[in-house]
């Protein structure tokens, strides 16, 4: 078996997604299974390079996990001709120019999302990369995760007929910070910072939609910050300057209408911290993190409206769970190897930089309706 090396910058590792999905979850799983099987008798072997600008947090991860290679000066680290990806999951402010860099140096570019703070700095970042002939990907991994695979499996089965609408729940509460520990970083909350839910999660939003039911053309949404008052990771209390919560009704090419709410203030009840309820003709299914679960319209029970008398029938016990039928692996993880095949043996893959520009559009576009009170339509982006 050969083994052919690509040498990955990575750029964020220390903090939280970074660390735990791309680094120990997907790079590091991936060696710990002896490297990718690209077939003919070859073997990639990831070799990550590890950059962040805290010295001691990154000598202490490499000591963790028996890495040799860090370095706090990301140019140095892209002059070095060995290096074959630049990967980023900074903050969101510090993104772009690092992703302008890269490309600059001849690097192929995977990155988290948002790729940029707006449209055009998001579409400026595309047309660079094309031009310069570079392969580049966003991370779009909810696509990846079992409940939604199969949830396209029922889709592309014609499970549904015409799919009619589609409702989403997200969130969990996240703790103010005061009594208990916060579960987010306080960047998270503080817009000047990079931070807000819907810049986090639209750009997911906008690419399941997108992939799943069809291209989004409107978007109207209401945001909240619900909690205004924060402590940080030092203890200190901050004003939260960014939205914590939001409501988006979202229209998709098709007629089908998206409902989605997002926050970081809601306890959960439901069986997952995130759920679609897609609704159609021939049938509904309700699809999480990991379960799907569906009702034909022939098994459809007929419930009449009667508040005078209790429930009698469990309506949760009326859906039928959709079997596993494979073994799915993190969904981190089956993106990076999807991207990487892609690197070195030019597989198609679609989720490039220009996906992740709409992403963007959707975060801003929603934003905006929230500000003016509107529905606003959603251009389609090209390069």
């Amino acid at each position: 078996m050969t083994r052919r090396t690509v040498r990955i910058a990575m750029n964020g590792v220390t903090g939280r997604m970074g660390y735990r999905q791309h680094l120990v979850r997907s790079i590091l799983a991936l060696r710990e299974q002896g490297g990718l099987d690209l077939g003919n008798g070859e073997t990639l072997w990831p070799e990550p390079v590890l950059v962040g600008r805290r010295e001691p947090a990154l000598r202490a991860l490499a000591e963790r996990h028996g890495l040799t290679e860090w370095s706090t000066d990301l140019d140095a680290v892209l002059a070095d001709g060995t290096v074959d990806v630049y990967f980023d999951a900074q903050v969101t402010p510090a993104r772009a120019d690092a992703i302008r860099r890269a490309v600059a140096a001849g690097k192929h570019v995977y990155t988290e999302k948002p790729t940029a703070g707006d449209l055009a700095e998001a579409l400026d970042l595309a047309r660079l990369a094309t031009g310069k002939g570079i392969k580049h990907g966003v991370v779009q991994d909810k696509l990846f995760l079992p409940g939604l695979r199969k949830l396209k499996r029922l889709i592309d089965g014609g499970f549904f007929g015409e799919i009619l609408s589609v409702r989403g729940e997200f969130g969990y509460w996240v703790f103010e910070g005061d009594w208990q520990e916060a579960q987010r970083p306080s960047w998270n909350y503080r817009a000047e910072d990079g931070g807000g839910i819907v810049v986090d999660m639209f750009p997911h939003w906008e690419y399941v939609l997108h992939e799943l039911f069809g291209r989004v053309t409107s978007v109207s949404a209401h945001v909240a910050t619900h909690v205004p008052r924060r402590w940080d990771e030092h203890g200190k209390p901050y004003e939260a300057t960014a939205e914590d919560a939001a409501y988006g009704v979202f229209e998709l090419e098709g007629g089908a209408v998206a409902q989605i709410n997002s926050s970081w203030t809601v306890r959960v009840h439901r069986d997952e911290l995130v759920e679609f309820q897609v609704d159609g003709t021939h049938g509904s299914a309700v699809a999480g993190l990991r379960g799907c679960r569906v009702q034909h319209r022939s098994a459809t029970p007929k419930p009449v409206w009667n508040p005078d008398i209790p429930v009698t029938e469990s309506f949760r016990d009326q859906w039928q769970e959709i079997p596993d039928n494979a073994d799915f692996d993190n969904g981190f993880k089956a993106q990076w190897e999807l991207f990487l095949r892609h690197v070195v043996l030019d597989e198609p893959y679609h989720w490039d930089l220009l996906a992740g520009a709409r992403g963007v559009q959707l975060a801003e576009l929603g934003l905006r309706s929230a500000a003016e009170g509107r529905r606003l339509e959603v251009p389609e982006v090209t390069r």
